[in-house]
């Protein structure tokens, strides 16, 4: 049986002169926790939106679960959560008829279900409270608790944790985690604060004007963004032949006239300073540093000129 939760297939969405989503091809894995990573207006809504039917596709196709039949797709969905802008919330009914209404329209006959993810979110004490007295926090778990009660396969969250408070994030992100391991349950997440995500996710996606630039997984990310060498000097050129033909098995790029940046091999910079200075190449700086995440998505996006 495959592991692949969804497909999707040259997935293009446009608007007039505008196109949102421009050929779109990326499965996700079950049981994996992804971090959705783009700049405002790059199609992460959009993409969304088409999965969870709430919106079509000018081209392309996807599979949900296996199945590409529109139809049965549409039934599928009853097993997709989803909270997209902001939580779809009753302001004037309390938290507890919130979840109710909605296992009543996703059809759960399991009438022990609200109370149960209630008490997942740590909802429990405030259950009779009207929606509209929450704070944000609340609100963002009782959204999810919402799109828990139909037991989905599936957890599409679009910037869930935007506008808490440090506490409320660690909660949020520790509930994404246990809903994760406890239930199987696949969970998509888009969010702009990168260093949160990363503390997320087992895997990434990144999509800039409507494509996608790079996936990757949790590990191979954070290789990618450990410690680096900055090299500047008078002969960036000749470092670079010497880089390539001293440790071959390093990468590196080259990020003005007289700077560098070193991946790969932390370690290497007494080596690689007594063979520069060998070269008679002056040096006027040789540190190690750490790129974030958000420097590394700087990068992939060509800098924030074109974010």
């Amino acid at each position: 049986m495959s592991d692949i939760i969804l497909e999707t297939r040259n997935l293009t969405k446009k608007y007039k002169n505008l196109c949102a989503l421009d050929n779109v091809s990326l499965s996700l894995r079950k049981n994996q926790i992804y971090g959705f990573i783009g700049e405002n207006g790059a199609g992460k809504s959009t993409f969304m939106k088409i999965v969870s039917g709430l919106a079509f596709p000018t081209s392309g196709d996807f599979s949900l679960m296996g199945e590409m039949d529109p139809k049965k797709i549409e039934k599928k969905r009853r097993l997709v959560g989803t909270i997209i802008e902001e939580p779809a919330l009753f302001p004037k009914y309390t938290v507890w008829r919130n979840v109710e209404l909605q296992r009543i329209l996703v059809g759960n006959p399991d009438k022990s279900v609200t109370d149960r993810v209630i008490e997942m979110v740590g909802l429990t004490d405030v259950k009779e409270k009207k929606a509209k007295t929450l704070s944000m926090g609340m609100k963002q778990r009782l959204g999810i608790a919402i799109a828990m009660v139909g037991n989905p396969q599936l957890l599409i969250l679009d910037e869930p944790i935007n506008g808490l408070d440090p506490k409320n994030i660690i909660t949020l992100r520790n509930m994404l985690k246990r809903i994760n391991e406890e239930r199987e349950c696949t969970i998509f997440v888009s969010s702009h604060i990168l260093s949160e995500l990363y503390l997320l996710a087992t895997d990434f996606i990144f999509i800039h004007h409507g494509r996608i630039i790079e996936t990757t997984t949790h590990a191979e990310l954070e290789e990618k963004c450990s410690r680096y060498i900055v090299v500047k000097d008078d002969n960036i050129p000749e470092t670079a032949t010497i880089l390539e033909k001293a440790f071959p098995e390093i990468s590196y790029k080259v990020t003005s006239d007289d700077t560098m940046k070193i991946f790969g091999k932390p370690g290497m910079k007494a080596e690689l300073s007594k063979r520069l200075m060998e070269a008679g190449i002056v040096i006027s700086e040789l540190s190690e540093k750490e790129q974030s995440l958000e420097e590394y998505f700087m990068t992939l996006t060509g800098g924030a000129a074109n974010a």
